[in-house]
């Protein structure tokens, strides 16, 4: 039994994604359970558990995951009508996959409280 996350397969390419977005350091796909018409993960190329278990190390690591979301709606055509960010951490906060990563969503109004 593999302790690959779905994300570190679908980074070896064990398990093929067409990506929405990719440079150096993020990859980014869509979500096969979209909440939204627009749901894209974005997830660094250098695993990060969450937020909770980041380094200081780990800092540019971060914020090139959030550039890569801005990246993200800007390519999926949701920059000017706005959209969310969501990152889950813990069991509490809703992850379900140990690997970090950002929830891009938009395309609708999205409404507060999320849930």
């Amino acid at each position: 039994m593999s302790d690959k996350t779905i994300f570190e397969k679908i980074l070896s390419g064990e398990i093929p994604c067409k990506p929405i977005y990719e440079d150096e350091y993020t990859f980014a796909f869509n979500d096969i359970n979209p909440q939204a018409p627009v749901h894209v993960l974005v997830i660094p190329k250098n695993k990060i558990i969450n937020v909770s278990e980041s380094q200081e190390s780990d800092i540019e690591q971060m914020g090139r995951v959030l550039f890569a979301a801005k990246k993200v709606a800007e390519i999926t055509g949701i920059i000017n009508s706005g959209y969310r960010l969501v990152m889950n951490n813990g069991e509490n906060g809703g992850q379900t996959v140990y690997y970090m990563h950002c929830h891009v969503l938009g395309g609708r109004s999205l409404s507060w409280p999320p849930g």
